[in-house]
């Protein structure tokens, strides 16, 4: 049978407040990010693993407190006194800028101009500061002293949420019946669940075939075996 060519195409994300699914796993964090009337300082690290729903979380905040979002890796210096200027700041992916002296002293200054400004500070990582590995060692000891919260590795209600959203996200309809059979063979991550989505996402658009059991398990023990 020919297949069809496909190209990695990311769908849309929906990161909306109404599109965020809160369960015991996340609330506390969302709780702790929406209230940042009371933040310690005025900033606060949102931790948590690849897929966890930082980056939603961090704009469901950004929208509400009308703050800025700033990938880490975009900081320089030139940058500072304008994002400061805005008061309300999210900086994504901290640890990714470990050992590179323009960003890290961009976010030691804008860290210093928010907090003597009065501004809010929400910077996101995939660990608790401790392990950031910042090379600036005044930076270092500000972002180990900030509150840290974790969003928790998924329950199931919220794994199926996000198996949902992701379908959603690429304007894939599945049924309750799929997304269950998913929930008792993948791994219980977030990643897992977007691997499985994009894979079968691209083997449909390529195999011209509808999504079902039949295929989700011919992927499912495709990743278990390490197959591409």
């Amino acid at each position: 049978m020919p297949q069809q060519l496909t190209f990695d195409l990311p769908g849309r994300a929906a990161l909306g407040r109404d599109d965020f699914y809160v369960s015991p796993a996340n609330a506390v964090a969302v709780a702790t990010v929406t209230d940042w009337a009371h933040w310690p300082n005025g900033k606060l690290v949102l931790a948590g693993q690849t897929g966890s729903g930082k980056t939603h979380l961090a704009h469901v905040w950004a929208v509400e407190a009308a703050a800025t979002v700033v990938p880490a890796r975009d900081l320089t210096l030139d940058r500072v006194d304008t994002l400061a200027a805005q008061s309300h700041v999210v900086i994504e992916d901290v640890p990714l800028i470990a050992g590179q002296a323009e960003p890290e002293q961009a976010l030691f200054h804008l860290h210093n101009l928010l907090q003597a400004g009065g501004g809010a500070l929400l910077l996101t990582g995939t660990d608790a500061p401790t392990r950031w590995r910042l090379a600036l060692p005044d930076l270092a000891s500000r972002m180990q002293g900030t509150s840290v919260v974790t969003l928790d590795p998924p329950d199931d209600a919220l794994l199926a949420a996000v198996l949902l959203k992701l379908f959603s996200d690429r304007q894939l309809a599945v049924s309750p019946a799929l997304i269950g059979y998913l929930l008792r063979r993948m791994e219980r991550s977030f990643a897992a669940a977007q691997t499985i989505v994009q894979t079968l996402d691209q083997r449909a658009l390529r195999e011209g075939r509808a999504i079902g059991q039949s295929m989700a398990a011919e992927v499912l023990d495709n990743l278990e075996r390490g197959d591409a």
